[in-house]
């Protein structure tokens, strides 16, 4: 068994905090000090080998001695609370990232990415050298700044998974063709680094690629044998890969729960060392379920402890409290990354800020937050955690408008944070008022100030001959129309999660969108999936494309020339949303008001529940 104070490991992610050297920064130091304690072992993000094969610009680097001080201040950091620290080594191969100047490519064929990417060069026998090389001395580094393990990345469509896949590995000789020839280039890989430091190391391997032709189960039981009998520590069972499958190496709320984890229970029972599991472990069930099952010998966690450090130790015990659940997304952890602000979390505002935790307030007051929508559910909560006396004022459920946002297909997962809000609201005794807010009730009860997290309304842009017209109506069940032609004007996020409904119930579906983009501001793997089911279902698409007029079941749209839609059933308008604040300008002057939330600017979950820990934050 691996020498851990307890099974649970942070899996590696990305986190984007460098600041292009590579080196470790205090934002580094920051967020894995957050979540140090209650761990066996932490794998900090992939580690790039050399300057030239970068996925990210800010990526964390060990492919110089500079490095060396920098990372030691992170095993450091590990040791003081007994953690373990793991370093992922990874060769991207034809998966470098293409935008970053100077990075090259190279890889067991010439085919550049399925889903994009730069055309690789086919590796030479000298190239492979030069690749065993740059992990051996990376190894070394690693045992330098005092790392107790290293992971080498054999899954998920990096360099060694493309020569263990038949999909992507059309060479032939040495490391090409048969199963016996694919798998050596990994297994010199290792016993290179193995040979080179003194280390356990651990590899990871996809249990499935999740494509036609690529690495199956069979050939992975096969293969982790081969790993045991090499002198591996443990393996670390993952799937998917980054090129054609990335809801799987993210492990997306759409793709299901646990099928990861299978194939760990299948590996397990073929090799003689220890077997880790991942992939969506974010609930206690989660944990309870994989031991009562003997699933694996230990567990990595990672998005989970994004969303709360705390995770682990809530499950142990060590420490109070609920856990602030991760709704396994990715738009703030991957969409942060990729838009080069760093790893960031739609429920948990301090990831990728510099807020600090809420701290008892030095004088207690009285406020008003009027709207329980996501903003303003944060905004009490903490409040009330900072002693302040609080009272919620909300005309309809709590949850707001986030209630629409988990009845899209497969996004039941997003119902979490407002159950989560909800039982701490009852917790906390956070005084709920079930009623619209007026001036009267602001004014004439002695609160020191106002929240205002009254959110947005739908925009309804001036057509003519518009008359009855739907929404969202047709998210929930039981008002789902079936067989039916209909029209949605905006094809941005409601307007494609509603269109993604409609399409279950054989519905013809149309979509006019007046730019050139669709599916504007969804989060990029659902925006991926979604478009590719609605093409599937035939659904018709304009766009740069205005509806000038309706005539009964009659449409006119207009970009390069007019085009008449006829036999339109229903009208759905999601044209966008626009700020909904009535009450600010009745108090302004008359009492302290705070503007937070959609209320303030219309914008994403994660910028709502940000604003709403910011200002209480500051109350």
């Amino acid at each position: 068994m691996l020498p851990l104070k307890n099974q649970f490991i942070f899996a590696p992610i990305k986190t984007g905090y460098s600041n292009g050297s590579g080196m470790v920064t205090e934002k580094h130091l920051a967020f894995y000090e957050r979540r140090a304690k209650y761990l066996g072992a932490i794998i900090p993000e992939p580690l790039y080998l050399d300057k030239g094969l970068r996925e990210l610009p800010t990526q964390m680097g060990i492919d110089n001695d500079d490095k060396i001080d920098g990372l030691k201040k992170l095993t450091a950091l590990f040791h003081q609370t007994d953690t373990k620290a793991i370093a992922h080594l990874n060769h991207p191969g034809r998966m470098a990232n293409p935008k970053i100047p100077g990075n090259y490519f190279v890889s067991s064929t010439d085919k550049p990415c399925e889903n994009g990417g730069a055309t690789p060069k086919r590796m030479t026998k000298e190239d492979i050298e030069k690749v065993f090389d740059l992990f051996k001395q990376a190894a070394i580094r690693a045992q330098q700044a005092d790392f107790d393990m290293i992971e080498l990345q054999f899954g998920h469509g990096y360099l060694a998974a493309q020569f263990l896949s038949p999909f992507v590995n059309d060479g032939d000789g040495e490391y090409g063709g048969s199963f016996e020839h694919r798998v050596r280039f990994a297994l010199q890989l290792f016993w290179a680094v193995k040979q080179a430091v003194r280390l356990p190391v651990i590899v990871r391997i996809s249990g499935d690629e999740m494509i036609p032709n690529g690495i199956k189960l069979p050939e992975m039981l096969e293969f982790a044998h081969l790993l045991d009998q090499a002198g591996a520590a443990a393996i670390h069972v993952s799937a998917g890969t980054v090129c054609s499958t990335p809801p799987w190496f993210f492990q997306h709320m759409f793709v299901p729960k646990g099928k990861t984890w299978e194939m760990a229970k299948q590996i397990k029972a073929k090799v003689n060392i220890p077997v880790i599991a991942v992939g969506q472990i974010n609930e206690i069930n989660d944990i309870e379920k994989i031991q009562k099952e003997n699933i694996s010998d230990y567990i990595a966690v990672g998005r989970a402890l994004v969303a709360d450090p705390d995770f682990v130790g809530k499950y142990l015990g060590e420490i109070k409290g609920e856990i602030r659940p991760c709704l396994a997304c990715a738009e703030g952890c991957l969409g942060g990354v990729r838009a080069g602000q760093g790893l960031q979390c739609v429920v948990n505002p301090l990831v990728g800020n510099n807020y600090e935790e809420a701290k008892e307030a030095e004088e207690k007051r009285k406020y008003a937050v009027v709207g329980g929508g996501l903003a303003g559910l944060e905004a009490a909560i903490t409040l009330k955690d900072r002693g302040h006396r609080v009272d919620l004022y909300e005309k309809d459920r709590l949850g707001g408008q986030f209630n629409l946002a988990y009845l899209p297909p497969q996004k039941q997962n997003l119902k979490k944070i407002i159950q989560y809000y909800e039982r701490q609201i009852q917790k906390k005794a956070v005084n709920v008022i079930y009623q619209e807010a007026s001036e009267t009730d602001l004014l004439g009860r002695d609160y020191d100030g106002v929240i205002l997290a009254t959110g947005a309304i739908p925009m309804v842009p001036p057509i003519k001959g518009l008359g009855k017209y739907y929404w969202t109506e047709f998210l929930k069940d039981e008002y789902l129309p079936e067989n039916e032609t209909v029209l949605i004007i905006g094809g941005g996020l409601i307007g494609i999660e509603v269109a993604s409904k409609l399409v279950e119930k054989n519905n013809q579906v149309i979509i006019v969108e007046m730019l050139a983009e669709m599916a504007r501001g969804m989060e990029m793997i659902e925006k991926t999936l979604t478009m590719k089911k609605l093409q599937a279902k035939n659904v018709t698409i304009y766009t740069n494309c205005a509806v000038t007029e309706i005539d009964g079941s009659k449409v006119y749209i207009k970009n390069e020339k007019q085009t008449v839609l006829d036999n339109i059933d229903r009208i759905i308008v999601a044209t966008g949303m626009k700020s909904y604040n009535p009450l600010e300008s009745k108090l302004k002057d008359k009492i302290p008001v705070h503007v937070i939330g959609d209320a303030r600017q219309v914008a994403k979950a994660k910028d709502a529940i940000e604003s709403g820990y910011k200002l209480a934050h500051q109350l």
